[in-house]
C-alpha cells in the first residue's frame, strides 16, 4: 500500500484500517463467525484415505480428485510431504502420503507416488518411520506388530491414583493412545490382499516376510526423530516387552472392553466429530472393528474437521478456529469503534455477538463423566477453540470471547444480550482451569506430574504428555477474569482476586532475565510477550513495572532494519529466539500490539516505523501477504492460522490510530 509523499502516517492507516476492515467483514460466515482454516500438512488427510480403504468406504470421484490436488500442492521440491509448510521431507509425512495416493488409485509409476519412494528409498526405507507412523502401516498389513513397542491396553485397569495412569496424560495425547490401545490389543489389521502384497513389494527391498522388523523398533529416520525415547522410557518398554505376550486373556478382555467403552463415551460427548482429526480417525476404525451402531456417525463426523477451497483442494485441517477468530475480530474493530459503520457495529458485530453467545456449552459432558475420568474439569460456562459442536471448551478461548463479549456489550440492544448466569458460568469455568502453580491450563488443569514428559513416546513431538501452566493461557484467563470482575465486582471476589493474584506471580515468574516470554501455542517469543503483556496490563500491573519495562526493551531491540518484526519457527525448536530472515506482517502486529499496549512514549519513532512498513505490505484490497506459519503445538507442529494475517495486522493499525487520537487503548 502506498500514498502521496505527503500523506502522513495517520491518513495512511485510516485508509488501511478502511480497507482492511472491509476486507475482513467481508469474510464473516452466515451464523455471524469469522472462521479461517488452520491449517498443518498432508497426514491427516492420508490418514482418512488409509481409514476409508480399512474401512470399506470408498472415496467418491470428486473428493479424491481434490484431495489430488492438494497432495500435489504440498509436495515438496524433492518429491516428498514434511510436517508443515516450510518443513524438509518427513518419511511420516511421505511414507503415508505415499500408501494414500496409491489408494486413491495413482500406479507406483505415477509422478507423485514415484518421487516419493524415491525419496524414501534414498533415506533410508520406510523402516525409519517414527512409532506412530509404524503404527499406521501395521493397521494397513504394511509392518509387523512386532516391531512396535507395546501400546499394552491393560494400563488402563491400572489402579486410578498410580500417578503414570493414561487418564492423567494431556487430553490430546490420552485420546490418541487410548484408541491405538485398543487397536493394539486386538493387533486390527488389513487383509493381505493382492494391493496390499503389492505395497509390500514398493515399500521394501526384501520379501516382506523376511523383514526384521524388531530390529527396527527402535529405528527412527533423523529426519523424523525431535524427542528420542529417554533413559526412563527404555526400561518400561522392555517391561512391557516382556509381560505383554502372556497377559491372562480374561484381562485383556478387561483391558479392551474398558477402553473401547470410553471411546464410545468420549465420541458422543464430542457430539461424534471427535477431540480432534486423528483421535476421530482411530475411534472409527475401533468402531469398524465391534460393528458398532456408531460407526456411521463417526466416519461421517470426520468431515467436520475437512476444508476446501479451488485454490488448494480437499484436505483435513489440524482444529477449527471459530470462537477465537471471532473474538479477535470483534476486539480489533472496537479497538477503532468510532470508525466503523453503522452496519458493521450494528449488525455486523451484533451477529458475532449472536454467534458467541449461542455457541458458549452450558451442559455437561453425562453422568458417566466421573467413570471415564472427566469429573475434575467442569465443561459448563466455556467456549471451544471452534464452535459449540465440538463440546471440547479451552481456557484461553473463554478468556478471550469474555473479553470480547464485555466489550461489544453495551453495543448489542438489551433484549439480545448474555444474561447474567451465562456471564458467571464463564468466570467458574475459568477458576476451574486454574492449576495449584497459579497458572492455567489449556483443556484441563494438570492432572499428572510433569514428569510424565519422561515417557513420550511419539518421537516426533515434545510437551505433548501433560496439559500444563501456559503463558498464552495464563494471560488470556487473567485477564478474562480481570474483564469480568469489573462488570461484575461482587461474584466470587475472593476467588477470583486470588486468582489473578497467583496468576500474575506466576506469569512474572515465567519472564526470561531478556524480557522475553517463551509460548506454547504460537511462534514464540514474540506471540507469548504480546500475550504476557495484554494480560497483566489489563490486571491492573502498571506500565511502568520493571516486567513491562523489560519486556518493552526487549521487543524494541528485535525491530528489524526495514522496521518490522520477525521470527523464525526455529525458536520453538532450539527454545532460543531465532530471527527470521525476513519481517513478518503478524509478528510484527504482535509486537506492536504490545508497545501501544504499554504506552512508553519512548518507543513511538519504533512503532511509526513499524506501522509504515505494515502498511506497506497491505494490499490494494486490505488484505496482506500469507508468510511463514504463525502458530505451533508440541514444539514442530506448525499451523498456518489463515485468518491471523488479516486481523492482528488490523487490531495493530487501529491501536495506533486510538493513540494517535490520545484515547487509551483498551
Amino acid at each position: 500500500m502506498t500514498g502521496a509523499p505527503s500523506e502522513t502516517i495517520s491518513a495512511l492507516a485510516e485508509r488501511g484500517f478502511g480497507k482492511g476492515l472491509d476486507q475482513l467483514f467481508a469474510r464473516q460466515r452466515p451464523r455471524g463467525e469469522w472462521l479461517g482454516e488452520v491449517k498443518w500438512n498432508t497426514v491427516l488427510s492420508s490418514q482418512y484415505v488409509i481409514v476409508s480403504y480399512l474401512t470399506g468406504q470408498p472415496v467418491d470421484g470428486f473428493r479424491r480428485d481434490q484431495l489430488l490436488r492438494h497432495f500435489e500442492l504440498q509436495r515438496t521440491c524433492e518429491g516428498a510431504w514434511g510436517l508443515h509448510d516450510e518443513s524438509a521431507p518427513y518419511v511420516f509425512s511421505t511414507t503415508l502420503a505415499y500408501v494414500a495416493l496409491r489408494i486413491l488409485g495413482l500406479s507406483a509409476t505415477d509422478s507423485l507416488p514415484r518421487g516419493a519412494l524415491a525419496w524414501l528409498k534414498a533415506h533410508g526405507g520406510v523402516l525409519g518411520i517414527p512409532t506412530w507412523g509404524k503404527f499406521w502401516l501395521a493397521l494397513i498389513n504394511l509392518y509387523g506388530w512386532e516391531g512396535i513397542n507395546p501400546i499394552s491396553p491393560e494400563l488402563w485397569l491400572l489402579p486410578r491414583w498410580w500417578p503414570a495412569h493414561p487418564r492423567r496424560l494431556y487430553n490430546h495425547t490420552r485420546l490418541i493412545y487410548l484408541a491405538m490401545a485398543y487397536l493394539y490389543g486386538r493387533r486390527f489389521s488389513a487383509v493381505a490382499s493382492s494391493f496390499v502384497r503389492a505395497l509390500r513389494s514398493e515399500l521394501y527391498d526384501e520379501p516382506y516376510e523376511q523383514v526384521a522388523f524388531s530390529a527396527s523398533r527402535s529405528k527412527v529416520a533423523a529426519s523424523d526423530l525431535f524427542a528420542p525415547p529417554s533413559k526412563v522410557l527404555q526400561p518400561i518398554y522392555a517391561f512391557l516387552r516382556w509381560v505383554t505376550p502372556i497377559s491372562p486373556p480374561h484381562l485383556r478382555h478387561r483391558a479392551l472392553d474398558a477402553c473401547f467403552d470410553q471411546i464410545v463415551f468420549e465420541l458422543r460427548a464430542s457430539n461424534y466429530v471427535s477431540l480432534s482429526p486423528i483421535n476421530g480417525l482411530l475411534t472409527v476404525l475401533a468402531l469398524h472393528d465391534q460393528k458398532h451402531v456408531d460407526f456411521s456417525r463417526a466416519y461421517e463426523g470426520i468431515n467436520y474437521w475437512y476444508w476446501q477451497d479451488e485454490t488448494e483442494g480437499m484436505r483435513s485441517g489440524g482444529a477449527h478456529s471459530h470462537t477465537w477468530d471471532t473474538a479477535f475480530v470483534i476486539r480489533a474493530s472496537l479497538t477503532a469503534r468510532d470508525r466503523l459503520t453503522p452496519h458493521q457495529l450494528g449488525r455486523s458485530l451484533r451477529r458475532a455477538y449472536h454467534f458467541l453467545r449461542d455457541s458458549q456449552i452450558l451442559t455437561e459432558v453425562g453422568e458417566d463423566r466421573v467413570r471415564c475420568w472427566r469429573a475434575r474439569d467442569c465443561n459448563r460456562g466455556g467456549w471451544c477453540f471452534s464452535d459449540e459442536i465440538h463440546a471440547w471448551p479451552v481456557s484461553d478461548c473463554t478468556g478471550e470471547v469474555l473479553r470480547a463479549m464485555l466489550e461489544l456489550d453495551p453495543f448489542v440492544p438489551d433484549a439480545e444480550r448474555m444474561i447474567e448466569s451465562k456471564w458467571t458460568a464463564a468466570a467458574d469455568f475459568i477458576l476451574s482451569r486454574q492449576n495449584s502453580d497459579g497458572g492455567f491450563g489449556s483443556f484441563e488443569r494438570r492432572h499428572g506430574p510433569t514428569w510424565l514428559e519422561l515417557l513420550n513416546a511419539s518421537e516426533m513431538f515434545a510437551g505433548c504428555m501433560v496439559d500444563g501452566s501456559y503463558v498464552e493461557c495464563t494471560a488470556s484467563c487473567i485477564g478474562g477474569l480481570a474483564g469480568f470482575q469489573r462488570r461484575f465486582p461482587e461474584f466470587r471476589r475472593k476467588q477470583i482476586d486470588r486468582a489473578i493474584k497467583h496468576g500474575v506471580r506466576w506469569l512474572l515468574a515465567q519472564q526470561r532475565a531478556d524480557g522475553s516470554w517463551e509460548g506454547a501455542w504460537g511462534v514464540n517469543f514474540i506471540y507469548a510477550t504480546y500475550f504476557s503483556i495484554e494480560g497483566l496490563l489489563t490486571t491492573g500491573l502498571p506500565a511502568h513495572h520493571p516486567a513491562v519495562q523489560r519486556a518493552s526493551g526487549w521487543l524494541l531491540d528485535r525491530q528489524m532494519s526495514d522496521g518490522g518484526w520477525g521470527e523464525h519457527w526455529n525458536s520453538c525448536l532450539s527454545g532460543e529466539y531465532c530471527v527470521h530472515p525476513q519481517s513478518q506482517v503478524i509478528m510484527t502486529a504482535w509486537a506492536l500490539l504490545a508497545l501501544l499496549r504499554i504506552g512508553d512514549q519512548r518507543a513511538r519513532p519504533a512503532v511509526e516505523r513499524g506501522i509504515r512498513w505494515l502498511l506497506g505490505k497491505q494490499f490494494s484490497n486490505g488484505d496482506f501477504p500469507e508468510q511463514s506459519p504463525a502458530g505451533v503445538f508440541f514444539r514442530t507442529g506448525l499451523l498456518h492460522y489463515r485468518l491471523y494475517k488479516n486481523y492482528f495486522p488490523l487490531w495493530a493499525i487501529a491501536a495506533y490510530l486510538r493513540a494517535a487520537g490520545g484515547k487509551a487503548f483498551v
